[in-house]
Parts: C-alpha cells; structure tokens; sequence
C-alpha cells in the first residue's frame, strides 16, 4: 500500500521525518505487509533533501494512481486543500488532515463523501496537534453522554497571557517574545483574535453532540484587550485568565460555544496550564471531568497524530470507520447571552465608595476587589451568577462608573 504527503511545511515534513524513521513497526501496527511512502507534493524545490526523488508539483498524479490508497493533507488553508480532498475522498483514497480550517468549515460534507465512497476522512491532529483527543472521544469515553467540553486550545496565547502572569509583560511585549521564539506568526491575528481556538471548538462540539458546528455560529474574542490590570485583579481574586474554547449541551436538543478570555480559579486543572502547553476538559455524565494535556502544536508532536490516523486508515482500508457527525440545523447553536454565568468587571469611578455601594446594592453577593493603595479611582468586582442578557442590563443601569473590562468567569 502507497501513501502520499500534500504539503511539505512544518507539519508535512515531521509526517515524513516520523514516518521514515519509526517505518518499521508502523507497518507492523498499520496490518499490511508493506506501506511505502510514494509522492509528497508541494510547489516549492527541495533539492538537497534527501527525499527529493519522489517530490512533485502535479495533484492530478497523485489523484490518478490506484496505488496511492491513503493521503496526507498538511496544505492547510480552505483552498485548494478543500477541492483536493474532496476529489481524493470521490477517487476512492482516505484522507488525513491536519488542517484545523477546513475541517471546522468543511468537515460535515468530508465525512459524507468518505462515507459515500467507503473510505475514512481522519484528522486527529487537528484539534490538539499531539495530544490525544478525537480518538479518546470516539472511542475511550464513547458509553459517555458529553455534556461540556472547555479547553485552552491556543499555545500562542496561552504563552502570551503566561508571561503576562509570571513576568509581568504587557500584552505587545509577550506578542513580541512569542513572535521571537517562533510561537506565534508575523501576522498574528488567528490566535490572538481567537479564531484558531474556534475552529477547534467547533470540531470538538461536532463530535460530541452529533451536528456540525460552523465557525460562524461560534461568539469570538481574543486576548488583544487584556491588560496587566486585569491580571493583577484577577490574581487578587484568587485566579489567573486563560483564553477558552467551551461547547455544552443545552435544552432543547441545542447547545451553546464560545471562545473568550476567562478567569480560571487557582484549585482549576486548568490554571496551572502554562507556556505553549493546550489542555483540553472533557465533562461525561458517567467519568466526570477528564483532562487531555500537552504540547498542542510542534513539528513532531502533530506528526505523531498524523501517523497514527494513516496507520488507523491501513488497519481500516476497503471499510468505513463509524465515525462522524450529522449535518447542523438552524439555531442549532444559541445566544451565549442566554448562558449563566458570572462577570469580572474592572471599572473606574470619581466616587469609588458610593459606586462600590451602587454594585452591591445591585447585586448583593458580589465580590469586591480593591487595587494597592496608590490606585484611588479604580476597582473591580465579581457578579452573581446569572444569564449574560441579565448582568449586561444591569451593569448598564449602574450610574456613574465606567466600565473598563469584562471577563467571564468559569465553574471548571
């Protein structure tokens, strides 16, 4: 049996460094007599590599020959990626991806055609790069019913808001440092803005509630706006903020995603997850809470997950794994202003006292925390715990404060 490998960057050349050099016990694992790495496409020359025999620049080869029966796509991006593994999934090859992007935005119609051509459309790198967690669902924890999954699913930002809270940084200065050390892109904006973590939320909540969930339904927010303030406050609370992919089962046959900045208590499996490290928390109504940890992104960790799906496509070959989601309906995904939770607010008043009196009047069990002494005219608090819609109108009707920030505050 032949493999290809479409895309040679990072990802695509640890698939191939990973595959050549454990080669012998993937073949004993994958169940065939033999699995040969055959063509690995890519636009650019690689003259003084030492696989530079078998590199090519014409899709069309790999997609018309029989012998190629498993796929590697490491392109990212939605196009071409997209038209090329759906012409491979129609030709009869299975196909593994890496690419976060286009399965969020076109996993639903993959499985089908894998489904519809009996072969498998795998893609266990990504959502965690190395570690383990799409396979875990499927099959670990499969006698569970998920009701909430939640994670810090971002190395980028994770390592920005860590050096924030360990160091003392400002924002732009850890962006500049994770852009030194290589962890975060010139252009940076996926991660910070948070769309990378959504893209991986939405194929995580796919998989655990059985509808395809597009990025577009998912409410967004980054990391851009939060300041050493917000850092030192939520310290003084007891807790450290993370940025947060989170999916739950609601009523109604529905459920609800976010990605925001949250505060994450210090007793949390979650704070203690530092540096580039991604955790992912995965709440099943029979295990309880159950945590995935480790490096999310990285050369040779994401090759690792990339393997193991090529070797779980060989053991399946001429069968269809039962694995998949279901096509999304309408309003499948509520308002995340109708979940209930609880705001940090950080807000500046002439008055500090009488406006500190005005929020708990307006909401008796609020947590007040005062900044050091040198600070006069800001403050900042917890709310009780209500439904997003009722705290905004609230927080609107408290007369002469201004809101500086606002941060969910999480139960995890």
């Amino acid at each position: 049996m032949y493999i290809a490998v479409m895309g040679y960057g990072t990802v695509g050349s640890g698939v191939v460094e990973v595959f050549l050099k454990n080669h012998e016990s993937i073949v004993k694992r994958s169940s065939q007599s033999e699995l040969e790495l055959k063509y690995i496409l890519d636009l650019r020359d690689f003259p003084d590599d030492p696989n530079k025999d078998i590199f090519i620049k014409d899709f069309n080869i790999i997609l018309n020959d029989d012998d190629v029966k498993i796929v590697v796509e490491t392109m990212g991006g939605l196009h071409p990626a997209f038209e090329f593994v759906s012409a491979l999934l129609k030709a009869g090859k299975s196909v593994v991806s890496s690419n976060k992007e286009l399965v969020a935005a076109k996993g639903y119609e993959l499985l089908t055609l894998a489904e519809e051509n009996n072969v498998n459309f795998l893609f266990e790198a990504s959502v965690g790069g190395g570690i383990p967690i799409i396979r875990p669902i499927t099959q670990c924890l499969a006698a569970n019913e998920i009701d909430e999954i939640a994670g810090i699913l971002n190395g980028t930002t994770n390592f920005i808001l860590t050096m924030m809270i360990e160091k003392n940084m400002s924002f732009e200065d850890a962006l500049k440092l994770a852009q030194e050390n290589g962890y975060a892109e010139k252009d940076p904006t996926a991660d910070i803005e948070g769309y990378d973590a959504c893209r991986k939320i939405c194929i995580l909540a796919s998989l655990c509630f059985g509808k395809h969930v597009y990025p577009d339904s998912v409410h967004t927010e980054g990391i851009s706006k939060i300041t050493l303030s917000d850092v030192e406050y939520v310290n003084r609370l007891g807790g450290v903020i993370k940025l947060i992919g989170r999916a739950k089962r609601v009523p109604g046959r529905k459920i609800a995603a976010i990605v925001s900045p949250c505060v994450v208590m210090a007793h949390s499996q979650l704070a203690n997850v530092s540096d580039v490290f991604n955790a992912i928390l995965v709440r099943g109504d029979a295990i309880g809470d159950v945590v995935f940890y480790g490096r999310g992104a990285g050369k040779l960790p994401t090759a690792s997950a990339v393997v193991a799906d090529v070797i779980d496509c060989a053991k399946h070959a001429k069968r269809k794994k039962l694995f998949g989601w279901g096509e999304s309906e309408p309003n499948y995904v509520i308002d995340y202003k109708q979940l209930e939770t609880s705001l940090y607010v950080r807000a500046e008043a002439g008055d500090r006292d009488a406006a500190i009196g005005q929020v708990e009047s307006v909401f008796p069990n609020a947590k007040i925390i005062l900044p050091d002494s040198s600070v006069k005219n800001e403050f900042a608090f917890v709310t009780d715990v209500e439904t997003e819609a009722a705290l905004n109108e609230k927080l609107g009707g408290i007369e002469n404060i201004s809101v500086q920030s606002v941060i969910r505050v999480t139960d995890y």
